[in-house]
């Protein structure tokens, strides 16, 4: 069930042309701050705030989505570490922010929320770039 406020419900966020793949009971977008480059978050379909309110099947399938998308990220950006976040204040629906934390990272033992930086958006040749290289390694 959809919650009519929910801007990931009505379809408001995250626009379109950041759409990565469908992964099953989520989709995975290209966050549009890519001041660490492969940051990516995936949005469960279906409208759920807490974790504790998915069946166990469904939460191990959003687990199983979440690791792969994970793993095509730190491989398609040269991540020493990835970071998750479910944190669900701003938008109370649940979707899991995955960030390559690199080499050159200004601030690698900081939470990203932390980190002073002006928003990096992209030409969008090279955001679509940055999507086609996670779906290669996705194999989507």
């Amino acid at each position: 069930m959809n919650a009519p406020t929910c801007p990931a419900c009505t379809g408001q966020w995250p626009a379109d042309g950041q759409r990565i793949a469908d992964c099953g009971t989520s989709i995975a977008y290209l966050h549009d701050d890519q001041f660490f480059p492969g940051w990516t978050f995936l949005v469960l379909k279906r409208h759920a705030t807490e974790l504790w309110q998915l069946d166990p099947a469904e939460r191990a399938q959003l687990t199983e989505e979440i690791t792969r998308v994970a793993s095509a990220v730190a491989t398609a950006f040269g991540a020493v570490k990835m970071n998750y976040e479910l944190l669900g204040n701003q938008i109370a629906h649940i979707h899991w922010h995955l960030i390559p934390r690199r080499a050159d990272d200004p601030a690698p033992r900081q939470p990203v929320w932390t980190v002073t930086h002006e928003p990096r958006q992209l030409p969008p040749a090279e955001f679509d770039a940055r999507i086609a290289l996670i779906r290669a390694h996705l194999g989507a």
